[in-house]
């Protein structure tokens, strides 16, 4: 059993992934040392989640391990950045072997998947946290951001809205599922331990889209962003927001509206697109086999207006805030 935190990396962390070239120097040192390839730029972004805040204080340790990762591998996503390196700072309350083992295992199944090394962290003791840094490379001048979006642009989002929210009313006991419905309630508990960043999907819509952000605090919450970067507004139709058929078998326990444009944590891809790029976009979300969705339109007046068969809809919450005061 592992004393110390140098022994807890040494078991479970270093020499445990794969090991790139563009890594001369990773775990070992006071830093590693990295190679940017020519013409590329970093991308990079952090995350810190936060027991009780961003994962169920009793949630299994793979699940822990696996959504630290994708979570921050969204982020890259969302920029069209392709993944390289990755660092990990993990508070223990206590060293536990089995917890680490599951952990460990989770986050490098994941790393692995996505060609990522890890290449350095901190292990230290208190409260259980987890904070990933992620490095992924763009063509320098390349890539997504918040602040392209044009009054005209069709507004898309991929997959299904608000399956991870109804994973964690799932886990919270808070929906009743028909007992014939297994696979469906299955697949919103997974949903919410493990959401699957749309990388291949941020890197082919580069030159197509005009704006993206990642859905992780709720669709309106981060579609404001967008609307915010850009200076403009937008019209979203509630109806054509995608559901999957869990939600829909559910209707009568869920207001499904606030669900689906404020629950968050779903990791899908909000986007906006130039009309005369939709037939570019359909014929490549064809080829990767990825849905997408249309769900509104972009225009010059200011704020985010929902409408839905007609009508204006009013949200009593637009998203997941740390510091909102209730």
């Amino acid at each position: 059993m592992p004393q110390s935190e140098f022994d807890i990396i040494k078991e479970f962390f270093a020499n445990q992934g794969l090991h790139r070239n563009d890594v001369p120097l990773g775990i070992g040192d006071d830093c590693a040392i990295l190679h940017v390839p020519e013409n590329h730029c970093l991308a990079v972004s952090t995350d810190t989640l936060v027991s009780g805040v961003h994962f169920p204080a009793d949630a299994r340790a793979s699940d822990i391990g696996y959504k630290a990762l994708a979570v921050n591998l969204s982020d890259l996503a969302a920029m069209g950045a392709e993944p390289a390196w990755v660092t990990l700072a993990l508070t223990l309350p206590e060293i536990n072997t089995p917890w680490l083992m599951d952990f460990s295992q989770a986050f490098f199944e994941i790393a692995n998947r996505y060609s990522m090394q890890l290449v350095g962290g901190d292990i230290t003791r208190g409260p259980l946290s987890i904070s990933v840094h992620v490095s992924g490379f763009l063509l320098c001048g390349a890539g997504l951001t918040r602040h392209g979006a044009r009054a005209g642009d069709r507004i898309f989002v991929s997959g299904n809205i608000g399956d991870a929210g109804l994973g964690l009313l799932t886990y919270e006991k808070k929906i009743v599922w028909p007992e014939q419905q297994f696979e469906l309630k299955k697949q919103a508990l997974n949903k919410f331990h493990r959401p699957v960043p749309r990388l291949a999907l941020g890197a082919a819509i580069c030159g197509i889209a005009s704006s993206a952000i990642d859905v992780s605090d709720g669709l309106a919450a981060d579609l404001n962003h967008i609307l915010e970067a850009s200076d403009c507004g937008a019209k979203v139709d509630l109806g054509r927001v995608p559901v999957s058929k869990g939600m829909s078998i559910l209707n009568n326990q869920l207001d499904i509206y606030s669900l689906i444009m404020s629950a968050g944590d779903d990791y899908e891809l909000c986007f906006t697109v130039p009309e005369n790029n939709i037939n570019a976009l359909s014929h490549l979300t064809n080829q990767l086999g990825v849905k997408v969705s249309e769900i509104g339109k972009i225009q010059k007046k200011k704020g985010l207006q929902l409408d839905a068969q007609g009508q204006a809809v009013a949200l009593p919450c637009f998203g997941f805030d740390h510091f909102k005061t209730v």
